[in-house]
């Protein structure tokens, strides 16, 4: 999860946030953005837990990507307005972000059954496609493969995060289950679009405080109006 901090008098001005999304801090990302706010960073610890279990956590992901997709929708209701509140980058940036989320783990499945050339078996689209647009997919899903083995190795190269090393190849168990929770979000928004599917937490233990002598968190104006909307 995430931990948002948030000035009151800004929730008033944007009335609040949707009660009906089930993916409030996305929903309220964007109305920040259109009311000329943005966020930052706070330098702090907030110790919380994250979903250990497999169904669980799939579960949770899908409510977010389920989140995610009806963000997307409301949003986009009226998209010459949104371009004109938010400006050209940040209109991109919404596109980049909510559509490349639901895209990646949607259309994954696709993208993994170029395994089976891997396995010395035939593939449905060889007798589809042209043979250069074939091999050309082929092989950006094997360097992307290989990009995000290398990605998640270097952001657990550090001393402090090292120990994690080992974990990174589990990233390829990682996707399918996001795809599950992607098409469980989707089939969701269709038969029960507002059910919150809570998370359940208190199943991971520890013997001793990760993070001791733990500073005070140092607030770092964490909203802040920006003049130029482009």
């Amino acid at each position: 999860g995430t931990t948002l901090f948030f000035r009151r008098a800004a929730l008033e001005e944007l009335g609040g946030w949707d009660a009906h999304n089930v993916t409030e801090d996305a929903d309220l990302g964007i109305r920040l953005a259109r009311h000329g706010y943005r966020t930052e960073l706070i330098d702090t610890v907030t110790k919380e837990e994250a979903n250990c279990r497999p169904w669980p956590w799939v579960k949770q992901r899908s409510r977010w990507i389920k989140g995610y997709a009806m963000t997307w929708g409301v949003h986009m209701r009226a998209p010459g307005r949104l371009l004109d509140e938010l400006g050209p980058r940040k209109f991109l940036g919404v596109q980049a972000l909510f559509l490349g989320t639901l895209s990646q783990f949607l259309l994954a499945p696709f993208l993994w059954s170029f395994w089976l050339l891997a396995l010395g078996l035939p593939h449905p689209l060889i007798g589809i496609l042209p043979p250069a647009a074939f091999w050309l997919l082929g092989g950006i899903f094997f360097f992307s493969e290989i990009l995000t083995i290398a990605v998640g190795m270097m952001a657990v190269a550090d001393d402090e995060h090292r120990f994690l090393m080992k974990w990174v190849p589990t990233l390829h168990v990682y996707w399918p289950l996001a795809s599950v929770a992607a098409m469980k979000g989707m089939f969701e928004i269709a038969t029960k679009p507002f059910y919150w599917d809570k998370t359940s937490h208190g199943h991971l233990h520890r013997d001793h405080d990760i993070w001791p002598g733990a500073q005070a968190p140092r607030i770092t104006r964490p909203f802040r109006r920006w003049r130029n909307r482009a």
